[in-house]
């Protein structure tokens, strides 16, 4: 079942200047993050409308049990707040509420909001592990029929949550430059590979888990009690370069096409934040298995989805110079997931694996069903087959040098005050 509280009221206000009108982070977001301002150190803070709030210089206003959590998410890293759970963070958030609602603390308050644009944002967490999932059907199908034209889908994917293990050094917070990463490469004609720069750079519009509490190696997490291990969510980019990718996968997977630089948005906004945006998981098609008993539960099947917008858009160097703003790619729904968030937990951890405390668990591409929601270049272009047109007369297949990809989502339901994620964003540096 799905609580709410008066944290989700859509009538609630707050004091905080533009944050009733923000697209992003009205007063019922309250995302975590850790930034640091202007020459001081990286602490923990919470977006509401265009400012940061300090947690450290509100930590004596709260309640006791909401008090001991600022000074938790007052670190470098939000890890020790996230470590038995969500409970601290969900006392956090509701405090925090109260005090940017009720006008009579707004001086005492006041001085712990720093505008957002002078202050820097980092990781929210130290990220231990990094999983990559392909839960997109619609994007596993079109991928597929690139290269089985007849026969799309590997036998195990109505059955399994297919997933590898990333890297997670690589990954960085939205708005730094990505390298074009070298490896090899080789021509369907071709003889032997080639070494250099990948020429077929793409994108894939992802949403990102991270988790919170742990189980202990050998352990699992039933699929009952894996929704509570879901810290919060996050838009993930997990760039791929298709033709290094092409040449290595076989027989072992992605590794130098997908660890070279995944980008995430730096706010989590959380599983107490996202609760009125719970919806039922789309019923499977006629004729597809039912997921396996440890994958099944009654209530992850009528809450377990998510009702998220997701979209891409692209600003190339042409656009940019020409004062141009970024041209919309595609957008679609995050129920494009054939599995639940909360299956992957309980998938993940079936054999013992130990998760921990901020790792990171990615959907993999979601795309849907029409060509308006394909969520990397590789299917928009039909794996280079058929060039996008861009303002200007531009065209593209892959990522060139100066482009900049910009993702962007939202939480969207009739009857709920639309709440986002900021931005995921990077720039090709060559």
């Amino acid at each position: 079942m799905i609580t709410l509280d008066e944290t989700h009221d859509p009538q609630a206000t707050s004091w905080v200047e533009g944050a009733d009108s923000h697209p992003e982070f009205p007063v019922q977001n309250l995302p975590l993050g850790i930034f640091s301002p202007p020459g001081e150190d990286k602490r923990g803070g919470v977006a509401i409308g265009d400012f940061v709030l300090d947690l450290s210089g509100v930590a004596g206003l709260l309640e006791r049990d909401a008090s001991d959590a600022a000074r938790l998410a007052s670190g470098e890293t939000l890890n020790a707040l996230f470590a038995d759970g969500n409970e601290a963070a969900d006392a956090l958030r509701k405090s925090v509420f109260a005090l940017l609602t009720d006008t009579s603390k707004r001086g005492e308050v006041s001085a712990a909001l720093l505008p957002a644009g002078d202050c820097r944002l980092h990781l929210p967490f130290a990220i231990g592990d990094y999983t990559d999932f392909y839960t997109g059907i619609h994007h596993a199908t079109n991928v597929g029929k690139q290269f089985r034209p007849d026969n799309p889908l590997l036998p195990n994917y109505k059955y399994v949550p297919i997933g590898y293990h990333g890297r997670a050094s690589s990954i960085r917070p939205s708005g730094g430059d990505v390298r074009r990463p070298k490896g090899q490469r080789k021509s369907p004609d071709g003889d032997t590979p080639v070494f250099g720069p990948s020429q077929r750079l793409d994108y894939e519009l992802e949403m990102g888990v991270w988790t919170s509490g742990s189980n202990e190696l050998g352990s699992d997490v039933k699929i009952a009690e894996a929704a509570k291990h879901i810290a919060g969510l996050c838009l993930l980019n997990d760039w791929s370069a298709r033709d290094l990718q092409a040449w290595e996968y076989q027989p072992l997977g992605p590794f130098l096409a997908k660890n070279f630089h995944s980008t995430v948005s730096p706010w989590i906004v959380t599983s107490a934040a996202l609760a009125p945006f719970r919806v039922a998981q789309p019923p499977r098609p006629e004729g597809d298995p039912a997921p396996l008993p440890y994958l099944l539960d009654a209530d992850d099947q009528a809450y377990g989805a998510y009702a998220i917008e997701m979209e891409v858009s692209l600003l190339t160097a042409k656009m940019r110079e020409a004062g141009l703003p970024p041209e919309r790619l595609s957008k679609g729904p995050m129920t494009a997931m054939y599995w639940t968030a909360a299956q992957l937990v309980a998938h993940h951890t079936v054999n013992g694996c130990n998760l921990q405390p901020g790792d990171l668990l990615g959907t993999g591409t979601l795309s849907s069903e029409g060509r308006e929601t394909f969520g990397s270049l590789l299917e928009l272009s039909e794996g280079g087959k058929r060039a996008l047109t861009l303002p200007r007369g531009e065209t593209r297949s892959f990522l060139e040098d100066g482009d900049e990809v910009i993702m962007t989502a939202h939480a969207v339901r009739e009857g709920r005050r639309t709440i986002g994620f900021g931005e995921c964003r990077g720039r090709i540096a060559g």
